[in-house]
């Protein structure tokens, strides 16, 4: 590994109630978490002149508008946007926060995503039905009954297993290891012990998704502090440092043929470690963007921590559970934690390196790979993370 000298640091971390009942608006769960995030990194809210949001690309912009300045009452911003690249958008606020703070654009940047899509007469699964366009054909989707994102992910899955000879059980350790490090976490919803007897016999969702292979949606909210590096010792909490970020898109391919991958996360891990000076080998645990437990195996072998094809029985042998050594979404991830979007993996891996996840915490969480990718996988970023300033 060669020597890196982190970037930039977040410094602060909040959350807005996360609950599976309707608690307040997303501006409301956004106020919360950000004020949260200022107050833990020692800032008053004057210090603050960066603000990106993010809101799920199903919610309308009035669910988190810009107006969230003036209810913050934030008057001294030198940057401020929404950032729209669907799961991949939390990394990316990150990343764009970390390159104004090291230019000196700005010196303290909140980072939010907030959403509320379960309300008194709308289920999780209602508000995530909307038909995702994969054919190029208007109206195809509706009219077959293809709605949500796990009709379009399950047939990237079923490609991925026909491709390298796999059953449907091969979802199943993923889903398996997740709820492991959940019954752990006071924080994860789903914390019931899950048996693979159990996750056989749950019920499909769309096929080779069971119920457990799918993310579990919350209403809440995150927002991170991210400064420059020098100031990052100035607050009260550990900071976690940034070595390095990347993205990768690719396009939609359609799930069918393959080039050099079948998504852009190669790319983006690729740029990622460049920037550390690092390699694949360099990474001791990993926060994966885990809408769908197929998207774990793919995102192993696109970001070169296993070779193509092998990740399932890497998985499976128990190297991403607790007590593995690749520890894989130690919270719980999106399908046993909560699903807030790519905001996820970022609450996972700022807890897991300031040292605050309890029973799950990790001896030496060493050098973190942090994901995110969002639409039919066309749209990827990545972070490195660290609790050491210099690697």
């Amino acid at each position: 590994m060669a020597s890196s000298q982190a970037k930039a640091a977040l410094t602060g971390f909040g959350l807005g109630q996360l609950s599976r009942n309707f608690t307040g608006s997303a501006r409301q769960l956004a106020v919360e978490a950000i004020l949260a995030a200022v107050k833990d990194a020692g800032l008053r809210r004057d210090e603050i002149d960066g603000l990106l949001i993010n809101r799920s690309p199903l919610a309308p912009p009035e669910a988190l508008p810009l107006h969230l300045q003036e209810d913050l009452q934030l008057a001294n911003l030198r940057m401020m946007s929404g950032i729209e690249a669907e799961g991949s958008s939390a990394a990316q606020t990150v990343q764009y926060a970390a390159m104004a703070v090291m230019t000196g654009m700005a010196r303290h940047v909140v980072c939010v995503f907030a959403d509320d899509p379960i309300r008194p007469a709308t289920t999780a699964g209602q508000a995530f039905a909307e038909p995702v366009p994969i054919s190029g054909i208007e109206g195809w989707e509706k009219q077959c009954g293809l709605f949500g994102a796990t009709g379009a992910y399950a047939m990237a899955a079923q490609e991925y297993l026909a491709h390298y000879g796999l059953d449907d059980t091969a979802f199943a350790p993923v889903a398996l290891g997740q709820r492991a490090w959940a019954e752990r976490n006071p924080r994860a919803f789903l914390r019931a012990p899950l048996t693979r007897e159990a996750y056989l016999a749950a019920p499909w969702i769309v096929e080779p998704f069971r119920l457990p292979d799918c993310a579990y949606p919350v209403n809440g909210a995150v927002a991170v502090v991210v400064s420059a590096a020098a100031r990052a010792q100035d607050g009260p909490a550990p900071p976690v440092y940034l070595h390095g970020w990347g993205q990768g898109h690719g396009g939609f391919q359609g799930f069918h043929g393959r080039g050099e991958a079948l998504t852009g996360a190669g790319r983006a891990g690729r740029m990622a470690y460049a920037m550390a000076g690092v390699t694949p080998a360099d990474i001791s645990a990993c926060q994966i963007y885990d809408a769908f437990s197929f998207v774990v195996l793919l995102a192993l072998e696109e970001y070169g921590i296993c070779k193509p094809g092998e990740a399932a029985a890497f998985v499976a042998a128990g190297e991403t559970a607790p007590g593995g050594r690749l520890p894989c979404n130690t919270g719980g991830g999106q399908l046993s934690g909560f699903y807030l979007q790519g905001m996820t993996p970022i609450a996972e891996a700022m807890l897991q390196l300031r040292g605050e996840s309890g029973d799950n915490q990790l001896q030496n969480p060493g050098l973190m790979l942090v994901t995110g990718n969002g639409g039919r996988l066309e749209y990827h970023a990545a972070l490195l993370m660290s609790r050491e300033a210099r690697l």
